[in-house]
């Protein structure tokens, strides 16, 4: 007996049809399913597929703050610029990216309308792990550089 993967991502929010909008028009999702009046769950909902991924948007109360709990969406390094305008021509607050060492990848972090946030990300997570493993390993200094046990005085 073993989890297979993630079955479907659920987000509460204000508005279905400016939701849908930021997920078909602004991401690329496909959407699959609209409840319209005859919703079989606790509210109004839609369905969408993003990256192989069911996402359930269903009307209600959102997080009325936000946070930095988020979902990354994995890119194309080179898709970044596009996702960007895509993402300010309907309208949602891009924002400023984190710190970052290299070799991690780039992100670019953006909330819905409804207090989400969002990530979409160019690594991968060895390529992230190998960036960490190589920030904590001290690099060499060329020879003849660095400490001269020698010129210690005590």
């Amino acid at each position: 007996m073993s989890i297979s993967g993630i079955s479907h991502l659920t987000f509460i929010v204000q508005d279905l049809d400016r939701t849908a909008r930021l997920l078909v028009e602004g991401l690329g999702a496909r959407e699959v399913y609209d409840s319209g009046d005859q919703p079989h769950s606790l509210s109004r909902e839609k369905f969408f597929v993003l990256g192989g991924v069911w996402i359930a948007m269903m009307e209600g109360e959102p997080p009325a703050e936000r946070s930095y709990r988020h979902v990354a969406f994995q890119v194309a390094a080179g898709d970044l610029p596009d996702y960007r305008a895509r993402l300010e021509r309907i309208g949602v607050d891009i924002r400023p990216p984190r710190p970052r060492i290299e070799g991690e990848g780039e992100s670019l972090y953006f909330h819905d309308f409804d207090n989400h946030l969002f990530e979409l990300h160019t690594g991968t997570l060895d390529a992230r792990l190998q960036a960490y493993r190589a920030a904590l390993t001290p690099t060499p200094l060329p020879e003849g550089e660095g400490h001269d046990p020698a010129s210690v005085t005590l």
